[in-house]
């Protein structure tokens, strides 16, 4: 695929290899999704090529070239500050592990269009030819050979083939038709649908980190209230999330804002629809567990374990204590890593209150320093007043900064007088 945050940059480099390979007297297309997506008329940044020329015959064509998936055709071009994914066109044996075929043979446009997995993703595109008819935002002629467009028109996801065979040889494809169909509002037709439950449930053949990546490209995106929904319905989640499938309403998720927001934000969303009341706050015994048994199911990166068990964490402490606690633990706690993921799902969830927590914390910004304020005293300050460093110097520091966060004390001069009270009463001299 080209890659790039300029989706023109991205297209002009995928198409500079068609021109080479075409020049080179090979077949060269625009294939998959950056052809589904013209046609959308969206602006892919991923672009794919394929070709009749093997990857042999493309490496010769392009220095440097990287073989990245040899036993697949497939080579990587950096091109114009790009990087251009380049396949030969190839035909699949069985799939014995429903993961990947036992073996691949080079082979036509037919060939490779037949062992897509979905008709909208088998679709191709000469981007150096006249269109038969005017297509809006695309650029060249399609080539459609399993009726892709008319299912792209009809805003129908379909198995190319047969469903049963295509579901069968790769489990991963379950959750890839939900995520189309969740991404592009799309409805998956009932055979392709059928094949999804009665293939796919188990995930057999599926490393879970392939079911973490694909989950969480269908859930960042605002689409994502969607993809749960599928995913519940044709009880993909349990296999997923390696729990109990359960059928249950979504509304943390489905009251999320509909912008892109991190995987492990929505999964903690998910999670209080899973395992709380509506508005209930879960408590740390409950969701401990669940995003431990999570963690591993999905193989979450840190930052992603991170934010679902932190948001957790202070939706759960705001919802219960926020509003009884000292001026001081508030800002403590609004201070925190996640206090405005926490606070974003307490709104979806508690409306009332997550509106009386934002005009309190609106109100902390204005009290004192405001609401996390650089310290006016450090472990140094007191080193300079003579006191040896020891277990009390936390404590001190924590009341010294207590009272610095409640407007007690606003100076330098104010904090170090504290330091010698403290010390004093502590019957350090």
């Amino acid at each position: 695929m080209a890659t790039s945050n300029d989706p023109a940059r991205a297209r002009a480099a995928a198409r500079r290899v068609v021109r080479v390979l075409r020049a080179a007297g090979h077949q060269a297309y625009f294939a998959g999704g950056c052809v589904r997506d013209e046609l959308l008329g969206l602006k892919p940044t991923d672009y794919d090529v394929a070709t009749d020329a093997t990857p042999r015959h493309v490496r010769a064509l392009f220095r440097p070239a990287h073989l990245v998936g040899e036993a697949f055709g497939v080579v990587l071009l950096p091109i114009d500050g790009q990087h251009v994914e380049v396949a030969t066109f190839r035909g699949e044996g069985a799939y014995s592990d429903s993961r990947r075929p036992d073996s691949v043979v080079f082979g036509t446009i037919d060939d490779d269009a037949a062992r897509r997995d979905f008709t909208i993703n088998a679709l191709y595109l000469d981007p150096e030819a006249q269109p038969a008819e005017r297509t809006p935002g695309v650029d060249g002629r399609v080539i459609d050979l399993v009726g892709g467009v008319p299912d792209l028109n009809a805003r129908v996801l379909r198995a190319v083939g047969d469903p049963e065979a295509r579901l069968a040889e790769d489990h991963l494809r379950a959750l890839r038709a939900v995520r189309f169909a969740a991404r592009l509002s799309l409805t998956i037709d009932t055979a392709t649908a059928d094949a999804v439950r009665r293939h796919a449930v188990e995930l057999r053949g599926v490393s879970r980190e392939r079911i973490g990546q694909e989950l969480q490209r269908m859930l960042e995106p605002p689409s994502r209230a969607a993809a749960v929904t599928m995913l519940q319905g044709f009880s993909l989640d349990g296999p997923a999330l390696d729990e109990p499938s359960l059928q249950v309403p979504v509304p943390t998720v489905a009251g999320l804002p509909p912008t892109r927001i991190a995987f492990g934000v929505v999964l903690a969303a998910w999670l209080c629809d899973r395992f709380g009341g509506a508005g209930a706050s879960i408590p740390p015994a409950v969701f401990e567990p669940v995003a431990r048994r999570w963690r591993r199911a999905l193989c979450l990166s840190n930052a992603d374990r991170d934010a679902l068990a932190g948001t957790l964490d202070v939706l759960h402490d705001v919802a219960t204590q926020f509003a009884s606690i000292p001026i001081a633990r508030q800002k403590r706690l609004a201070s925190r890593d996640w206090f405005d993921q926490g606070c974003l799902l307490l709104r979806t969830r508690r409306p009332d209150l997550g509106r009386e927590i934002d005009q309190r914390v609106a109100e902390l910004a204005h009290a004192g320093e405001g609401v996390a304020p650089d310290p006016l005293i450090v472990g140094d300050d007191l080193i300079s007043l003579g006191l040896k460093p020891g277990p009390a110097f936390k404590r001190w520091l924590d009341e010294i900064y207590d009272a610095q966060l409640e407007g007690r004390v606003r100076t330098r001069n104010q904090g170090l007088q504290m330091a010698r009270e403290l010390a004093a009463r502590s019957g350090v001299q």
